[in-house]
This record gives structure tokens, C-alpha cells and sequence, in this order.
């Protein structure tokens, strides 16, 4: 029977992110470790790999593939109601304690995530968009593991999703590198970073550096993407009131109009000491967010548990302009040119051009496929 790594490795291609060293090692820039692999040797990630003095990339298949709701993601200021289609492979440059996604994140790293192999399939770009095209989805959207480290592969697709006219999106833990960034950037409309903490020992605990992901935000900013922050709150691990205003302030000096998600940490993985987040934590975020100047401020993973946070409001007359439960739109009140109907400010985000086409009520479940 093949191991996993035989599996992956028989599915990858020469990256782009890269750079061959004279000794035949390659220095790979997919992500903030720009990790040094030499021969025969993995990077952090475990999936991208030196093999004759050339960057293998992952390429040519999914370990999950779901048009899921775009408020999942959670991106709130992307087309409400869309359906996002939704692609995921294998393995993450980090290895959070609490990730819910540890089976497709840890692959490679974590034995007990071996499993993960029952769950690859091999595709084409083509036959995603196709997919994609089935489901009616309007944002493709790479995730579930990190999509930094597959960002090759993701730019085959998101090239197919272009020409078919939709959206594109990461949702990734933003240890980016310029260099990645500028790849993504003629494809990606859309970046969704976690902001996990403001402390940097709490990142090194999860295998990260907290200035690169400030770094990024910052970045995707300054492109010109599309960025909305989530921030999981953990009981006694970011959850003081310190650090909460910390991470607003910081996102204010970036822009006051970037969408902040406060959301709600469950056991999970290795991380089971901790009590689950209770309501009154994301609301005391939520308030912390919005006396810090920030405009959009969302608590999330408690459905009709924390008051107007689950909705979108005017930032100058308070107007509801976008309502919602879960991940349903039940209202949708923005002008075609994303404009507040009561007073007419510019709601920042990427609105349809059409409010009459927003779907409004269902389940807001996702649809495997």
C-alpha cells in the first residue's frame, strides 16, 4: 500500500515561488519560514519538496471540495448569500493545537492525520470550475488547509475561475511572503486572514511569527484586496483585554473599514484545557472593536447568541443595511452601488451589482460535492 507521501508526491509539478541555490538547494517563498530545503529534503510544510534541485509543488488534486455559504468563510463584505465553491488539499506551515481542520492541516506532520488519505482525489482546474459552475457558485475560494503552501495550484484555478467570471478568495493564516502576495495578486479578490494573536510567543507556540501576519494584512491592504481579520478567541490564551485592544487598534491604523471577526474557540485537536468561549467574551470583543474605531465588528460561531453582531450596520447613521442568522442573509437593504438606502454612505466591500439576485433565507449549510 502507498504511504501518504508517496501519494502527494506523485501529484506535484516544479513550483514558481522559489529560487534554486548554487549547492541545489532551493530557498522557497510560498510563506514567511522561506524555508532553505535541500536535496531530497521537505520544507516546514512538509508537501513542498527539493528533488533534483527543483521546488515540487503540490498540484492536481483536492482532500475537499464544497460549495459552501461565502458568510462561512467567514466573509461578510463578499457578495452576501453566494455560494463560494470551496477547495482544499493537504498539510499547513503551522500546527495550531486547536485547529478543527487538523486532519487536512496536519497531514504529513501528524500520524493520527494519515487518514487524510482516504480523503484525495485527484482533478482538473476544468473540471473545479465546472463544478463550480454546477453549483451556481459566484466566489471560488481556497481553503481548509493553508493556501499559501499550494498557492501554485491555486492560481491554476483561480485562472479558470477568471475566465469564467467569478471571484476569488484565500482564507489563510496570513504568513505570507511579497513575493507570494504579488503572485496571487492578478487572481485574488479576496484575502481572509486569522490575526491569532497579538502576543509573539503565542504565535511561536503555533509555529508562526505575529509581524509576519501584521505584515500581511498590512500588505494585502496596500494591494488593494479585499481583507477582512478573524480573531479566535481563546480563553486565557488572547482573550484579555489588552490584547483585544491591541489587535483593534492595530487594524484600525491599517483601515478602519476592514471587517473584524471576533470568534468562538471550541475544544479541538490537541487544545481541550480551555473552556469554550462563552457569549459574553465575543461581546466584550465585539464593543472592544467598535470603541476602537473599527466599522464593521462581527462575533461569530454563536448563532443568536450575541446581539447585532451576526449583521452589517451603516457606519455613519447606524442604519441595519445587511441582517443575518448564521450564515443566512435574511435582509439585504445596499443600494447596486453598495450605498447605505437611508443616508447614502459608501459601505465599503465588493457588493453585487444586483440586490434583487442576494439570496435571501435557507439553510446555509454546506453542499459536498
Amino acid at each position: 500500500m502507498s504511504t501518504l507521501a508517496q501519494v502527494l508526491d506523485g501529484m506535484t509539478k516544479e513550483g514558481e515561488l522559489y529560487e534554486p541555490l548554487a549547492d541545489g538547494a532551493v530557498r522557497c517563498f510560498a510563506c514567511g519560514h522561506r524555508c532553505l530545503i535541500r536535496e531530497g529534503r521537505r520544507g516546514i510544510c512538509q508537501v513542498r519538496f527539493n528533488r533534483g534541485g527543483k521546488l515540487q509543488v503540490p498540484w492536481g488534486y483536492v482532500a475537499a471540495l464544497q460549495s459552501d455559504p461565502i458568510e462561512k468563510k467567514p466573509l461578510f463584505h463578499v457578495l452576501p448569500g453566494a455560494s463560494a465553491l470551496t477547495f482544499g488539499m493537504l498539510g499547513c506551515d503551522f500546527h495550531c493545537d486547536y485547529c478543527q481542520n487538523w486532519l487536512s492541516s496536519q497531514a504529513m506532520r501528524d500520524p493520527k492525520s494519515d487518514v487524510s488519505l482516504g480523503f484525495v482525489r485527484r482533478i482538473t482546474p476544468e473540471k473545479m470550475i465546472a463544478a463550480a459552475m454546477d453549483v451556481h457558485a459566484e466566489v471560488v475560494v481556497s481553503s481548509y488547509n493553508e493556501p499559501l503552501i499550494t498557492s501554485e495550484w491555486a492560481v491554476g484555478v483561480f485562472k479558470q475561475a477568471k475566465a469564467a467570471g467569478l471571484k476569488c478568495a484565500f482564507v489563510s493564516n496570513g504568513n505570507a511572503t511579497p513575493e507570494a502576495l504579488e503572485y496571487l495578486r492578478p487572481y485574488l479578490d479576496a484575502y481572509k486572514i486569522d490575526l491569532k494573536s497579538m502576543q509573539d510567543k503565542n504565535y511561536r507556540q503555533l509555529g508562526g511569527v505575529r509581524q509576519h501576519v501584521l505584515d500581511s494584512i498590512q500588505r494585502a491592504h496596500d494591494l488593494g484586496l479585499w481583507v477582512e481579520v478573524v480573531t479566535l478567541v481563546v480563553p486565557g490564551f488572547n482573550d484579555s483585554n489588552e490584547e483585544l485592544w491591541e489587535a483593534a487598534r492595530f487594524l484600525v491604523g491599517v483601515s478602519p473599514d476592514i471587517p473584524w471577526h471576533v470568534t468562538a474557540f471550541h475544544k479541538d485537536y490537541k487544545m481541550t484545557e480551555p473552556d469554550n468561549t462563552p457569549a459574553r467574551t465575543l461581546l466584550r470583543a465585539s464593543e472592544i472593536g467598535r470603541e476602537a474605531g473599527l466599522h464593521y465588528v462581527y462575533a461569530g460561531n454563536l448563532p443568536g447568541r450575541v446581539d447585532e453582531y451576526e449583521s452589517t450596520y451603516c457606519p455613519h447613521c447606524n442604519h441595519r443595511v445587511v441582517r443575518r442568522s448564521g450564515y443566512v442573509i435574511m435582509e439585504y437593504l445596499l443600494t447596486p452601488e453598495g450605498t447605505c438606502p437611508n443616508c447614502g454612505t459608501k459601505v465599503a466591500g465588493l457588493w453585487p451589482e444586483d440586490p434583487a439576485r442576494v439570496r435571501r433565507g435557507g439553510w446555509g449549510l454546506p453542499l459536498p460535492l
